[in-house]
């Protein structure tokens, strides 16, 4: 028999930049389907002229991964082309130069992330729901941001697209906010394996390069409001009042469109409490220093108010570094239990689990990827292929 044609699948660049989970999400699923599945998917990215090249060459630089570049998927523009793009779904049912690029290119199946192709969509097609943080904290938008976002999630329902989500806990929002669902649906907890080239930077080096201490917490989560850093500065607050000096190392993009005086106010709130040994903002940092700090840190802390499957969670996890997490569903969800939590406003009660590790952790170490790591990447890579062949079971249908 012949052998089958590897799936050509669209994928949407998320630069960094916009979303650092998302950018880390791809490229960790087309790390993982080369190695656990090689010949199964080519991933085809469609970029934007502008996309950061740097970002886009390490995705490029993994086999099977090919890389389109067209005006069609630029976010420039305060987002103009894609709301054009959305306009024309919307309008006619299909964005049809986005398409015309996907058949240019031979593309079999379409990956929907924040990006709606239309109703009358020539694919099979795929669409990611990576949290419902929209219903479940709807003060944090605006009524126009809330709409965008619920009425995207329903045109996609609408269309019958395949509904990918990340968690159990996404099922059960899922399920529950747009009941009589009829769409496939499948859940995919993704695993996290860095490549080696990510993994060769010296920890020792990027610990000195900011200036940290030997022993530090870290916070590697973007400045949005939903993440919740403010809490962090509160239990450093107590911690420092109880004679306790700790430092939390923290990272990402400090940039929330919804609330762009956000990390300006938090750094000031740090400055007035005296804090600025204690909480290290270093700006949106290499990858390779992430991984560096969060193998030699002596916790993550993730104090996150809404998660759809946490990818500094499933990071720490892949070092078995120890964990310090708010009390959310889908972090006990991820972590089965084997982590220490806090109310996601409890300030003294984050402040008491810091202590503890603080006063309890083992001299500073560099931790190295789990051994039991693997099994659950390939379990990761064989749910995505099972949903590539459930879409197209729903779409012939």
């Amino acid at each position: 028999m012949p052998e089958r044609a590897p799936l050509r699948i669209a994928f949407t660049n998320i630069p960094r930049r916009l979303w650092a989970g998302g950018y880390n999400y791809q490229r960790n699923l087309f790390e993982a389907l080369n190695r656990y599945a090689p010949g199964a998917v080519t991933p085809v990215l469609f970029a934007g002229t502008a996309d950061d090249a740097d970002e886009i060459a390490t995705l490029a630089s993994i086999p099977a991964v090919e890389i389109v570049r067209s005006p069609v998927f630029d976010h420039a523009g305060a987002g103009l082309a894609r709301a054009t793009g959305l306009a024309r779904a919307m309008t006619f049912g299909l964005d049809g130069p986005a398409v015309a690029e996907f058949r240019i290119r031979g593309i079999n199946m379409v990956f929907e992330s924040a990006r709606f192709f239309g109703w009358r969509l020539p694919f099979p097609a795929i669409a990611w729901f990576p949290d419902f943080q929209h219903r479940l904290l709807p003060h944090l938008f605006s009524r126009g941001a809330y709409w965008r976002r619920d009425l995207g999630f329903r045109v996609q329902i609408a269309s019958g697209r395949h509904i990918m989500v990340s968690s159990a806990t996404a099922l059960a929002d899922l399920k529950r906010f747009y009941p009589g669902l009829k769409n496939g649906v499948s859940v995919v907890r993704f695993a996290t394996e860095p490549p080696a080239s990510l993994l060769a930077t010296n920890p020792s080096d990027v610990i000195a390069s900011y200036k940290l201490p030997s022993r530090y917490f870290y916070l590697p989560n973007q400045f949005w409001r939903h993440k919740n850093h403010r809490v962090v500065v509160a239990a450093l607050d107590l911690l420092k009042r109880r004679g306790l000096d700790v430092v939390v190392a923290a990272s990402g993009n400090t940039q929330d469109a919804r609330e762009p005086d956000l990390f300006e106010r938090t750094m000031k709130e740090v400055g007035s409490r005296g804090l600025d040994a204690n909480f290290r903002h270093l700006g949106m940092i290499p990858l390779d220093h992430v991984y560096a700090l969060l193998r030699a840190s002596v916790a993550l802390i993730n104090p996150s108010e809404c998660e759809g499957w946490s990818t500094t969670v499933e990071e720490a996890k892949s070092f078995g570094v120890p964990m310090i997490l708010s009390d959310i569903d889908v972090h006990r969800e991820q972590t089965e239990g084997r982590a220490r939590y806090f109310g996601i406003h409890d300030a003294e009660a984050l402040a008491d689990q810091m202590s503890e590790v603080a006063q309890t952790a083992a001299p500073a170490t560099v931790r190295h990827l789990s051994p039991n790591l693997e099994p659950r990447v390939e379990a990761f890579v064989a749910d995505f292929i099972r949903l590539t062949r459930d879409a197209i079971g729903s779409a012939d249908r």
